[in-house]
Formats: structure tokens, sequence, C-alpha cells
């Protein structure tokens, strides 16, 4: 195997890093799974150990790979690789960029985590288009449900983060005046009601996974977790209502740990996206419900992301211009 035609993705979470070799067709050839830790030297080390193991199994140098790319929590200048406020990894400044690229001495380029995502569904809908969908996706949006809420927006192909890179915020809307206080200092944000800490707050469990735990609730007849079911799916089709009101992408892909549920939450929000169609021609006139997909289980979306950032975008790496991009929440 020819190692420098291969990219590294790299998409560090607040617990584990995923790590990827990709082929020049997108095609994952070799994917492992590795603790993150907490702190700068912790999170630059998984990231090295990442690539090295890489290396290691497809059976060439660390040096001969084609570039790295990473997708990582906080606010990331995605020009020089610098991560800071990853406040779940403990870290406030971290030349990520710069470590990995004097370690291997290859490209590196650093994105936050839903960003890096968007690529990756991004990439999957241009590979295998939904039947009936027209070919050549030219715009999307990756809706992240995980312990918070925020998307990614890919327009004419290119990652859009916005003047400040706060594009893709809206899980920071509001959307109840009286809701609960959100960590943003806001009132009943939209990540509030519709993200995996939402789900913790009003439906306690013991079970590893609160939001099964809460979907076999409801399916069982529980009134308390049907309200608290039906509520997240409402919330999450505001959202992708919210990204083609606003953006007027093609499709909106669902991803994130939430999104684990398969069909229970995809065939929910379009049975709520065709009720509010039923009321409202204009709503009916954008389909909504036939452009709103899931991440496919066990695909690598974040991590294949990060290694075509700097393929699709062509990004420099370790340091020219300024580009702060990125938050916490996202």
């Amino acid at each position: 195997m020819n190692a420098g035609k291969l990219r590294v993705g790299l998409d560090i979470g607040g617990t584990k890093a995923h790590a990827v070799a990709i082929d020049v067709d997108g095609v994952v050839v070799e994917q492992l799974r590795l603790p993150t830790g907490f702190g700068a030297d912790a999170v630059l080390g998984t990231a090295i150990t990442a690539v090295s193991q890489l290396a290691g199994l497809v059976g060439r140098p660390a040096r001969n790979f084609r570039s790295i790319g990473v997708g990582i929590p906080g606010a990331v200048d995605s020009v020089t690789g610098r991560v800071t406020h990853a406040v779940n990894l403990g870290l406030e400044n971290l030349e990520l960029g710069r470590g990995l690229n004097e370690e291997f001495g290859i490209p590196v380029t650093v994105e936050n985590d839903v960003n890096a995502a968007a690529f990756g569904a991004y990439h999957l809908l241009g590979s295998a288009p939904r039947p009936g969908a027209p070919s050549g996706v030219d715009s999307m949006a990756y809706l992240n449900l995980g312990t918070g809420l925020a998307a990614g927006l890919v327009l004419g192909g290119r990652l859009w983060r916005g003047s400040r890179g706060t594009a893709g915020e809206i899980g920071h809307i509001p959307v109840d005046p009286n809701g609960p206080l959100c960590p943003c200092g806001q009132r009943g944000c939209l990540e509030m009601m519709a993200s995996g800490s939402a789900v913790a707050r009003q439906w306690r469990s013991n079970h590893p996974l609160p939001v099964l735990a809460l979907f076999e609730a409801a399916d069982a007849g529980e009134a308390p977790a049907i309200e608290v079911r039906d509520r997240l799916i409402e919330h999450v089709a505001a959202g992708v209502r919210t990204l083609v009101l606003s953006v007027d992408v093609e499709f909106v892909v669902i991803g994130g740990g939430v999104s684990s549920l398969g069909e229970p939450l995809i065939g929910g929000v379009r049975a709520v996206l065709d009720s509010w169609a039923a009321a409202s021609p204009f709503l009916a006139s954008l389909e909504l419900s036939t452009r709103v997909e899931l991440v496919p289980s066990g695909f690598p979306v974040g991590a294949v992301g990060a290694a075509l950032v700097g393929q699709i975008e062509g990004a420099p790496h370790s340091g020219s211009t300024e580009h702060v991009a990125g938050s916490e929440a996202k």
C-alpha cells in the first residue's frame, strides 16, 4: 500500500479519538480508536500515537502520509492549527497543528469537530446520493446532535464558517423565552430542547444511553417519557427547518451520538416535518422531509471529514494568515 496516496483523519472527542487512513477516493482503508486523555500533552500524545499506529497498520513510515487532518472541539484557528477553550479536553491553548507537523513533517489541517464532520457528511452524500436525489450535491448542513447541538455548513462545495466563525451555531437560537437558562446566557435555546444534555435534564436515568432509555420508556407507554421524546423530535425538526429556511441547503444530514437512535429518530423528524407541511403550503413546497438524512451507523463521519478538509479546501498548514473558527458548543 502506497502511504503517499493516503490521508489521515483524526476525530478527537472528550473520551476517545477515532483515526482513519483514507485513499484518493475517500475510502477508509484502516482505522483505530484510542482513549483521548486530558490536557494539552495528553491530547497531542494521543494524536501522535494514532498517526504512528495507522502507519504501522499500512506498513509505511508516517512521514509518507500525504496529510493529516484533525477535527477537535473548541475554538480552532483553522490556518495555524491552534486550539483554545476546549474545556472538555482540558485545553486552553494547544498548538496542535504545529506539534503534529514538527513530529511528522507533513501538512496538517486542524478544524472544529462539527465542521470537519460536515465535510465527512458532504463526502458521504456525494459518493452515495439517495435515490432520486440530484447528482452533484452543492450544499448541505450537518446537524450534530450530541451533548450539545450545532451545525456545520458546506456551501458551493466549501466549508462556510461565517464572518466570525459562528455559522451553524443554531443551538443558541432561543426557541422558548421562558425555557431553561442556557450556559450561553440566554433562555430556552434550541440546544436546551434538542440534545443529549436536554434529555438528561428532563429524563433521569442510570442507563448508559439515556436517550435510548427515554425512547424505550416512551414505546412502553410512559406518559412523561412520551412528552420528553416528542419534544426532542419536534425541536430536532425545528433545527432542520431553521437550516433550510436560513441557508436553503439541499440536504440536512443528522449525526452525533443522539443519531444512533436510527429510524425512530429520523422517522419521527420526517413525520413532524410532514405534519407542518400539511398545514402550510409554503413549507409543503420546500419538501423538507425529503431533504433530511441520517449518518449511517458506524460511518466515521468526523474522522473522514477531518482527512478531507485540507484536500477539499486546499488549506495551508501550520501558520499563515489567521482565521478563527468554531466554538466549544460546536
